[in-house]
């Protein structure tokens, strides 16, 4: 696990032997290795807890319903298991409630995961051991909840052109980084955005833009706003490229592992911000997902809207 995961003073230890659990699998998620999960979730956790319930799912748009019933039938856990796009809709059905969620990662990516402290099952199963009771941030976009960020402009091309690729050649990073490649070269038209933040008002004109939730994911990709994000806010970053070659240049050095460059973005820091965008009517993705969506985008932090099972430090260490 990495240096992230350790215990925040606000934590709570958690009972799992008098919770009721239910697991949601995405199987379509990753490399689609959802029976596997689904099992060793069941011989983990059958023992340990009050009640369990696993649930395997087909198509993606059936998460956010099938968490809420979870919710509707007294749910204290729900064990979300797949990528950053499961995570984000399971979320979206409980922010704001009293039910807890316990992130499995089975993606490609999975930057909440990484975020939170583990990037495998292996390591994920670690978590019911000795857990404790996290409340943690989560972005908004006009009333849709995201985990790690929301982009406009050629990020939506990329996932599309990602799913055709994937299809192709399978799922993989370095697929998705050469999706990113061919969708950039293809760029033809940039953003003009209105930024209004903080009392304070911004114009750009760029290719790309996102704002960030996940101080990790920033640091990764070498950009800054990590800090920002550890104090609680969103940060907006507005690619200075107009045109595709510069931003194929970027992706190229992170596919090769090279860091991305300060100087490649302007960064907007703030707890909520409206988004003005010219065209109006957008492609916005949203942790790996993608929705049409109409200018202005109202964005935000909820603040502990999210509360998420994390393994005690001790915990950690034992398994290190």
């Amino acid at each position: 696990m990495n240096s992230h995961a350790v215990n925040h003073p606000d934590e709570q230890v958690f009972d799992l032997s008098r919770a009721k659990l239910c697991v949601i699998v995405n199987m379509g998620s990753g490399r689609k290795a959802g029976d596997d999960i689904a099992e060793r979730l069941r011989e983990r956790l059958r023992d340990q807890v009050a009640q369990l319930d696993i649930r395997r799912v087909e198509k993606g748009s059936d998460l956010v319903d099938l968490a809420r019933q979870a919710v509707e039938d007294g749910a204290d856990v729900i064990v979300s298991a797949g990528g950053d796009g499961t995570q984000a809709a399971i979320a979206s059905a409980i922010a704001g409630t009293d039910v807890a969620m316990a992130v499995i990662p089975g993606g490609t990516f999975n930057y909440f995961a990484r975020d939170l402290g583990w990037e495998t099952v292996d390591e994920a199963l670690r978590l019911f051991d000795a857990p404790r009771l996290r409340h943690v941030h989560v972005g908004e976009v006009n009333g849709l909840i995201f985990l790690n960020n929301i982009s406009l402009g050629a990020y939506p091309e990329v996932l599309k052109r990602r799913e055709s690729i994937y299809r192709r050649w399978g799922r993989s990073r370095i697929a998705a980084y050469w999706s990113a490649i061919v969708a950039l070269w293809s760029l033809r038209h940039p953003l003009r955005l209105t930024v209004e933040a903080e009392g304070q008002r911004h114009e750009f004109t760029t290719a790309l833009a996102f704002v960030a939730k996940s101080a990790y994911q920033l640091e990764i990709f070498g950009l800054e706003g990590a800090d920002c994000i550890r104090d609680g806010h969103l940060a907006l970053l507005v690619a200075r490229a107009r045109r595709p070659a510069p931003l194929v240049r970027a992706a190229l050095r992170l596919a090769f592992g090279k860091s991305a460059r300060y100087a490649d973005f302007d960064l907007v820091c703030a707890d909520s911000m409206r988004i003005e965008a010219v065209p109006a009517h957008e492609y916005v993705a949203h942790d790996g997902e993608k929705t049409w969506m109409d200018s202005p985008f109202e964005v935000r932090v909820r603040h502990d809207a999210l509360k998420v099972l994390v393994p005690a430090q001790d915990a950690v260490q034992d398994g290190a």
